[in-house]
């Protein structure tokens, strides 16, 4: 939505402490600054949203008592506000990713090792239709089981992509009669645990991060055969920092020329140059993102501002970013979200 320059935006939480769920706040991109924030929808740990690609609906990972699933609303363009459709819940912890495409609905269930399979309905209500289970494990202390972080469809559409951080897995699937069909598996390095992947916008590049071993993967994508092959690895913190760094969210710039990562521990965006021909990354550098534990971050609508949401620290930070270099310098506008996870704006 865009009126006199501003965007909805939505941030997705845990609601274990004070959060009450999904809020709502206003970015003004003329002004450079962050306000209204209010609860739009009371609901149990939304830790990730999705908004449909008609900016008409939400939909939120949802946790209530001892159920786990997924939360659909309507969301109203011009206010912003969200009308419950329905809910699918089923017994145990909630997804921890999801994503809507062309009235299809997956999750990633990191505790359960699960993909989800669901189906948008007429009024973008939600219902099951299939699910798959991963199995396997990894060296990291973390990885006595599989843990699916990331479940998206691939740009073109034909395939469901999903990381397994348990597993060191990056796995294809192919909807054939509302089941998810096993296409192809990536290995990659033991231990690096990926999260999350993000394309090119010439379709044929994939970007993952690992959060164990922080770094992205450059990968070829072949979307005949479903298939990625490895092309490059860069790290995403420095060198000579030896605490706990848990990568978490990579996002790229409409133009291509840019990626972006998070990091939980190093507290900080990395920004990575697009080499134009071979699609391979170079190190630009860190920017801090002004508070703690930046579980995820993303570019505004018009990608001339990255928000940044810092789960330790409750708060959302905006950055002012320079579309020719890449490079983002801290505004100094910060608004605060109880528990904050994730960012995503209804688009014009």
């Amino acid at each position: 939505m865009h009126m006199g320059k501003k965007y909805i935006g939505y941030a997705g939480t845990y609601t274990r402490k004070s959060s009450k769920g999904i809020y709502r706040f206003t970015l003004d991109i003329e002004t450079g600054t962050l306000s209204h924030v209010e609860v739009a929808a009371e609901v149990g740990s939304p830790t990730y949203l999705s908004i449909s690609e008609d900016n008409r609906n939400l939909y939120a990972v949802a946790q209530q008592d001892q159920m786990g699933g997924v939360h659909a609303y309507e969301a109203d363009r011009e206010t912003g506000s969200l009308k419950f459709i329905n809910k699918q819940l089923t017994e145990g912890t909630p997804p921890c990713h999801l994503q809507v495409h062309n009235n299809k609905l997956v999750t990633g269930n990191y505790h359960k090792g699960e993909v989800e399979l669901l189906h948008v309905k007429g009024q973008g209500g939600v219902e099951l239709a299939s699910s798959i289970h991963h199995e396997g494990n990894g060296p990291h202390e973390r990885q006595e089981k599989s843990h699916v972080h990331f479940s998206g469809a691939t740009p073109d559409g034909k395939y469901v992509v999903v990381c397994d951080l348990g597993t060191d897995e990056l796995a294809t699937y192919q909807i054939e009669n509302n089941k998810l069909e096993h296409v192809h598996t990536l290995k990659v390095k033991p231990g690096s645990g990926p999260r999350h992947i993000t394309f090119h916008p010439d379709g044929k590049t994939a970007y993952l991060m690992t959060e164990l071993s922080s770094e992205v993967i450059v990968l070829d994508y072949d979307s005949e055969q479903g298939r990625f092959t490895e092309k490059q690895t860069i790290r995403a913190i420095p060198e000579d920092f030896t605490e706990t760094n848990d990568a978490s969210a990579i996002h790229i710039s409409s133009d291509g020329r840019f990626v972006y990562t998070g990091n939980r521990g190093h507290n900080s965006i990395a920004l990575f140059r697009v080499d134009e021909a071979s699609k391979e990354l170079t190190f630009v550098e860190h920017t801090s993102t002004g508070g703690d534990w930046p579980r995820d971050f993303t570019l505004d609508p018009s990608e001339q501002f990255v928000i940044a949401s810092n789960q330790h620290t409750g708060n959302l930070v905006l950055f002012a970013r320079d579309v020719e270099t890449g490079k983002l310098t801290n505004t100094g506008s910060t608004v605060d979200v109880p528990e904050v996870v994730c960012v995503k704006f209804l688009g014009e």
